[in-house]
């Protein structure tokens, strides 16, 4: 018995079910939307009525353009899935967004070079003053407030559908 509750529980951290829990009486996000020219991200419900609209959000150095390669200082374009949280990030808290897919890897992989990774929805970087990190200042992340970042994680579950928009 003890070893099937273990077993839930760790199924369910897996699921990120104990992340994405209704902040006051907003349901969980059934997808995000990132507009990058608009910057905005937007988490919406099954019938992709928009839940919360998160205004000037932060993009890569270099925000115009797909992601191609590490070190573009791009934001990624195109549909991924938000894949994992991460509690302990540096940038207060961090969803991971499933970029390189096999297209990424095989256009970067052409041209002799590598995609790149590592590319998270976060928070500001810890132990930084919020008025030094505004604009587009990420290495192809998107960047929220700390506040935008904790409503986020609360209602974005592992999974999560993210469209990433020109």
């Amino acid at each position: 018995m003890k070893a099937r509750l273990l077993l839930a529980v760790a199924l369910a951290m897996v699921a990120g079910a104990g992340r994405a829990d209704p902040v006051g009486d907003l349901p969980p996000a059934d997808s995000v939307l990132v507009e990058k020219a608009a910057r905005r991200l937007t988490l919406l419900d099954a019938q992709g009525r928009a839940i919360r609209v998160y205004e000037h959000v932060g993009l890569g150095d270099e925000p115009i353009g797909p992601k191609h390669f590490e070190g573009d200082e791009r934001t990624p374009e195109g549909r991924y899935v938000i894949d994992y949280g991460n509690a302990a990030s540096a940038y207060h808290l961090s969803l991971h967004i499933s970029y390189p897919d096999s297209r990424d890897v095989e256009f970067a992989r052409a041209q002799g070079r590598s995609p790149g990774g590592q590319i998270f929805i976060h928070g500001r970087p810890d132990g930084i003053s919020p008025e030094k990190v505004t604009g587009d200042w990420t290495d192809g992340c998107i960047a929220v407030t700390n506040e935008e970042i904790e409503q986020i994680w609360a209602l974005v579950g592992d999974g999560t559908p993210i469209e990433i928009r020109p």
